[in-house]
């Protein structure tokens, strides 16, 4: 009876049928590779799984207990032909696999430009991808059409047979972006940017989300996307422009503040900076670009003439609103460089000619214990110039 019941619940497997295995069932071409590669490297390893698995019943079955006719020969120990099979099949099986995986990760690279929009048919030379900033905030999506100077929260659209070219990154803690239909997810991390390229072959609206969990709000962080015609993709960036709505940076200050399941909407004008400031976390103007503080490195730091330039530097984007410099003031009392290896202060440096020290033991690598204080009060001597005491307000923001 028992295994009557279990053949009469197999009926019940056709109403799996009715789930919608998107990613069996794409509609952009790289996941349509994607999903060729996954159906052909399953297809490779059940060539060896499934002879195991049937030989698995077959020894069962023959061997059994009552079967008192199965062959025992206890004494045999080699076949070369049996070993040939047993280990040359599955090393011809890796060296496949490997071969196609290989292929397979540069062809579906996703920093690599299309070179086809579907199969048998490549890009268009003529036709410029749409580029797509994509913002994962908490907890919505934000994406910027430059091309287009439009922007939306939760809702995406492109149209068909066009290269959209992705540029991705997020306000505050790492995010996945990922849509199935379309392609692979990918990572959005704050202060810096990932790529995506990607292009759909078939209208229709397809679920987009976060791949990451993010915090409370991350259940709702989903989107839509909007497969659409030349003709019906026009009539959406015309809406969005007559709706009206700016999206300038005081703007997303506002909009990127923690928020739960919120509505699709449309802004008509962006500020055309406002992402690359989002990248290098200096929305607010009063603080300095992440990129801005690379290229001063870059050219071997700001020495003493550019002090005052890393006062708006703050990573933490929360902790300086409402104010030049915010309302709490910090300070860098010096910088040693080659020009000013003593670590003198403005003043010192302007009135004394750079000297290089005899002595450079009060400059102390990181992670090391500081010098007791009187080490700074000592005796001057040829070997060891005098070194004039500072003091800070805070010293634990030196």
């Amino acid at each position: 009876m028992k295994r009557f019941g279990l053949i009469a619940l197999l009926p019940l497997f056709v109403l799996l049928g009715g789930c919608n295995l998107v990613v069996l069932d794409p509609a952009g071409d790289i996941a349509v590779q994607q999903r060729d590669l996954l159906i052909e490297s399953t297809g490779l390893m059940l060539l060896i799984i499934a002879p195991v698995i049937a030989l698995i019943g077959y020894f069962a079955w023959a061997y059994r207990e009552t079967n008192t006719e199965a062959r025992y020969e206890p004494d045999w120990d080699h076949s070369t032909p049996l070993e040939l099979v047993i280990w040359g099949g599955p090393l011809l099986i890796i060296i496949w696999l490997g071969a196609m995986t290989w292929m397979g990760t540069h062809l579906l690279d996703p920093y690599r430009p299309l070179v086809r929009v579907s199969e048998g048919k490549k890009v268009v030379a003529e036709t410029e991808p749409l580029q797509v900033d994509a913002v994962a905030l908490d907890w919505k999506w934000l994406f910027i059409y430059p091309q287009l100077g439009i922007a939306a929260v939760n809702e995406l659209a492109a149209p068909v047979d066009r290269a959209i070219d992705f540029h991705i990154t997020a306000s505050s803690v790492m995010n996945s972006f990922a849509i199935p239909a379309l392609a692979g997810q990918i990572y959005a991390m704050p202060g810096m940017q990932t790529i995506l390229h990607a292009v759909s072959n078939e209208p229709g609206s397809y679920e987009g989300f976060s791949g990451n969990y993010s915090g409370a709000g991350f259940s709702g962080m989903r989107f839509t996307f909007q497969s659409l015609s030349n003709d019906d993709f026009n009539a959406w960036v015309a809406k969005a422009k007559a709706g009206g709505g700016s999206l300038g940076r005081q703007d997303y200050l506002a909009l990127e503040q923690p928020s739960e399941n919120e509505p699709p909407r449309s802004f008509a004008t962006v500020d055309p900076g406002l992402y690359n400031a989002i990248v290098n976390e200096c929305v607010e103007q009063s603080k300095m670009c992440m990129s801005e503080m690379s290229a001063i490195d870059a050219k071997g730091g700001g020495g003493l003439a550019g002090v005052n330039n890393v006062l708006p530097l703050e990573y933490d984007k929360f902790a300086r609103r409402g104010g030049d410099y915010g309302a709490e003031t910090r300070y860098v009392a010096t910088l040693c460089g080659p020009n000013n290896p003593r670590g003198e202060t403005l003043n010192e440096a302007a009135a004394t000619p750079a000297r290089s020290p005899a002595d450079g033991a009060p400059l102390l690598g990181a992670g090391m214990p500081r010098p007791p204080f009187a080490n700074f009060l000592r005796t001057p001597t040829a070997a060891t110039p005098a070194m004039s005491p500072i003091t800070l307000p805070r010293p634990s923001n030196i």
